[in-house]
């Protein structure tokens, strides 16, 4: 009998799996990034930290002391310093407003001086007039809608819609039946503020702003009889 040949098994070798670039890169940078912080540690060990003042973002000054500005909420003011101030580590500038009919001094960050305006132009008046001598607008809605409208308005710190809450809230009367107890305030609240602008603006006395304001409104022989 023929002898039988002896088959040898062959191993089969696993390949080695060859690390790809990116692999190798991110390992880089690993190490890197260990060596660059270790460094960091020892520098912020050795270097006391420094504690600087930060200085307020600001934006670009427009108002001087003395110029009349307009704050929505509460009308014309007149800012009679600028002043600086730390907080925290801020070192924070700001406008000191005084409101003369509120009697109240404003503190106004000047970074947001956005919230204020300029007092209007004479041209900016005139056209207030002719919006006073125009017929009233008057809704066929609920007083308390238009009584938060016309809120708004006034709060606006815009001098157009002022005018038109003056001009539709108008009566023309004496008669205090005629004018509800909210009508009357919105409207004293609206005509003080728009007064005041006019004073500042045309640099005239209160009587005589009060005299061209009823004159275009027709609020004239009331004037004349009280």
């Amino acid at each position: 009998m023929p002898k039988k040949k002896k088959i040898k098994k062959t191993k089969t070798l696993k390949k080695k799996k060859i690390p790809k670039k990116k692999d190798l890169k991110v390992k880089n940078l690993k190490s890197k990034n260990v060596n660059i912080t270790s460094k960091s540690i020892s520098v912020a060990e050795e270097k006391p930290e420094i504690k600087k003042i930060k200085k307020q973002p600001t934006e670009k000054k427009e108002y001087n002391i003395k110029d009349y500005v307009v704050y929505p909420k509460h009308g014309v003011g007149k800012i009679t310093a600028i002043e600086k101030a730390n907080i925290g580590q801020i070192e924070i500038q700001f406008y000191k407003i005084f409101v003369e009919k509120e009697k109240l001094t404003l503190t106004v960050p000047i970074n947001q001086q956005s919230n204020l305006r300029s007092i209007s132009s004479v041209n900016q008046i005139n056209k207030c007039i002719s919006i006073l001598k125009s017929k009233p607008k008057i809704k066929r809605t609920m007083w308390s809608r238009r009584a938060q409208e016309y809120d708004q308005k006034i709060n606006s710190g815009k001098i157009y819609e002022l005018a038109e809450v003056v001009k539709d809230l108008n009566k023309n009367t004496d008669i205090i039946a005629d004018q509800s107890y909210s009508e009357r305030q919105l409207f004293e609240k609206a005509y003080e503020r728009l007064k005041s602008e006019f004073e500042a603006v045309l640099n005239t006395s209160p009587e005589e702003v009060q005299k061209k304001m009823d004159k275009a409104l027709g609020r004239t022989q009331l004037v004349e009889n009280e």
